[in-house]
């Protein structure tokens, strides 16, 4: 069933955005070359509104699919989507990554509401930095140590007071993910220094199931 899922919003729902994206930006196109300076840029606008909304809806399916495909319920394939996202949002802000992840001794199995959790506090975490920590460089840590999942994000950016009240659900968003699958997040910073992000999965042996964990 997930198997059928994941291929019907890839092959259906997924095809159709892509192609609202590329024809929103063939009429973006056209229509500049057409009409004059001061229409075209109005309904330029517009219709570059539609294409970013239409590629930012294709990476959200993207995830979805993901997320819900039972071929990627290996801890493997959850480093490869973070070390893939990683590079290419930072990449095009010209910041440098480091991305360290080992490889475990043995496969380790995700369920999707679990793997999917993860990924999403690592992807908050990146995109915060993109949008708001004017950071150089970029240290990510990720791996499994005595049965133990640690992530570790830093940064070299501007920080911030941890203290303090945002009006965005980012930071809240990411602690209730941690919540749901049984994890721990802690966030250091000092402002003018930086940020640190951790995040720790430690289910004891005989509840692995019980926080999305299965020994393959």
């Amino acid at each position: 069933m997930r198997t059928r899922i994941a291929t019907d919003l890839h092959d259906d729902i997924g095809a159709n955005l892509t192609k609202i994206s590329i024809l929103s930006e063939v009429a973006q196109q056209q229509y500049r070359q057409k009409m004059n300076a001061d229409d075209a840029n109005g309904t330029s606008y517009l219709l570059g509104s539609v294409a970013e909304i239409s590629r930012e809806s294709v990476s959200a399916m993207g995830d979805i699919v993901w997320a819900i495909n039972p071929k990627k319920d290996s801890l493997l394939d959850l480093t490869r989507r973070m070390r893939q996202h990683a590079e290419e949002i930072l990449e095009r802000r010209e910041i440098e990554l480091e991305f360290n992840a080992s490889t475990p001794e043995r496969d380790v199995k995700l369920d999707a509401d679990s793997r999917r959790n993860i990924y999403l506090i690592f992807k908050e975490a990146v995109n915060n930095i993109v949008r708001h920590s004017n950071a150089r460089v970029v240290i990510i840590d990720f791996a499994l140590v005595n049965d133990e999942l640690v992530l570790e994000i830093r940064d070299d950016g501007d920080g911030f007071d941890t203290t303090q009240e945002f009006d965005g659900n980012g930071l809240l968003n990411m602690k209730k993910r941690s919540e749901e699958c049984g994890g721990k997040l802690t966030m250091r910073s000092v402002s003018g220094e930086g940020a640190t992000l951790t995040f720790r999965l430690k289910p004891r042996s005989s509840v692995w199931a019980r926080h999305g964990l299965t020994r393959a």
